[in-house]
């Protein structure tokens, strides 16, 4: 990774004060900003939920690594300091194709989570869960297995979970049945570790703990992505210590109405204003 530059001649303390950038295939990603929030109190953040182009899960590679450098070209010309890809889909299949694009430090979801699994299993029998898309890639087992070659892992897609939690039905008898019938595989293999691999998830942790098991740890990747933040920002020494009230910006490229509606629920706060942008200009 290396370090972030600007074409102005920016001192340390002007890039610490920049926001961090954020971005999304749509809302999911709120919950790393939450986690963002609560640890690092005086960043601010810069996301960008593409709700014009969502889900990314039935785009082609291509397409995806296509609509992410998009992304992050609007992000660098707002003037950010890192880019979080607070997305599964986009972690997946475009990670190594930003960091090749951008001298700015960029981290993904995937490896953090998995690193913590790895941390946290005893007896090395791992889940994932998220949606069609990123367990058809395979790839938080591939750098499971790659660490730790002798790991279980047992991949399930879990695909109705992201419309329960947009709905609101965070706590339902519904949401508690579907995640019955798509964990019972998992139980069955007696895993000990399991990975929301999915940035919508956490909403519904409590019920996917009752569900597996009180014995089965839970990796939110939206909290050790937040980890990862604070880390490379301490290693750049980028950390905003400064006394100001962060100022945060949203963007989306449709429906921000909508957005604001079911972003309440994801940060438990009301956003400031959200515009709407549309980045369909060809690269």
């Amino acid at each position: 990774m290396i370090k972030p530059s600007s074409n102005k001649p920016l001192s340390k303390s002007d890039l610490s004060n920049l926001p961090i950038g954020v971005f999304d295939s749509g809302l999911g990603g709120l919950t790393v900003v939450k986690q963002i929030f609560s640890r690092l109190p005086n960043e601010s953040i810069l996301y960008f939920g593409d709700t014009a182009r969502v889900p990314y899960g039935s785009k082609s590679v291509h397409t995806v690594q296509k609509f992410s450098l998009q992304i992050v070209r609007f992000l660098q010309e707002k003037g950010v300091k890192m880019i979080v890809v607070a997305c599964n889909t986009a972690s997946s299949v475009a990670l190594d194709v930003l960091k090749e694009s951008t001298n700015l430090p960029v981290v993904g979801v995937i490896e953090p989570g998995a690193r913590a699994a790895l941390a946290v299993t005893i007896r090395s029998r791992v889940g994932v869960i998220g949606t069609t898309a990123t367990i058809s890639t395979g790839k938080y087992a591939e750098i499971l297995k790659h660490k730790t070659p002798d790991i279980f892992v047992e991949s399930v897609a879990c695909p109705l979970f992201v419309p329960l939690v947009e709905e609101g039905w965070t706590d339902s008898p519904v949401t508690e049945q579907v995640a019955r019938i798509y964990l019972k595989p998992l139980i069955e293999k007696n895993i000990d570790t399991l990975i929301l691999g999915c940035t919508h998830y956490p909403l519904i942790k409590k019920i996917i703990q009752k569900v597996v098991g009180f014995d089965v740890r839970i990796v939110d990747t939206s909290v050790e992505t937040a980890v990862d933040v604070e880390n490379i920002l301490k290693e750049y020494v980028l950390l905003n210590t400064g006394i100001g009230q962060p100022r945060h910006q949203f963007y989306v490229s449709d429906f921000p109405q909508k957005f604001e509606e079911i972003a309440d629920r994801f940060l438990g706060q009301s956003l400031p204003d959200v515009k709407c942008v549309s980045l369909d200009d060809p690269l």
